[in-house]
């Protein structure tokens, strides 16, 4: 059983910065892939970013490419989400999952989600 908790949401200006922290409780999250999920209002929950457990396998979206860096550290289990260049499309409550069995399959365990807004 893994629990996750997300922190570093807030509110930032366009053009800023923010880091996404999850904190994961259990052994088991460090041979789980891990991925940050955002929800807008109105919108689908989309998948921002992805790494496998091993952190040799990353995804990220297109709207995020270039600006949102995701990591882990499986010795602190912990995993992170730096974003730069917010913008207001980016508002978004944003969640941190697992899988257990890859970047690409079902996302099992989440977290309560972290609220980002970013101003205009």
């Amino acid at each position: 059983q893994v629990q996750l908790v997300e922190s570093g949401g807030g509110l930032v200006q366009a053009g800023g910065s923010l880091r996404l922290s999850c904190a994961a409780s259990g052994r088991a999250f460090g041979s789980y892939a891990m991925g940050w999920f955002r929800q807008a209002p109105g919108k689908e929950r989309e998948l921002v970013a992805a790494i496998s457990w091993s952190g040799t396998i990353v995804r990220y979206v297109d709207s995020v490419k270039g600006r949102f860096l995701i990591s882990r550290d499986n010795a602190l289990n912990m995993g992170n989400l730096q974003m730069n260049s917010l913008k207001p499309e980016d508002t978004a409550v944003y969640y941190c999952a697992a899988a257990p069995r890859g970047v690409e399959r079902s996302y099992d365990y989440w977290g309560q989600g972290t609220q980002v807004t970013v101003s205009s």
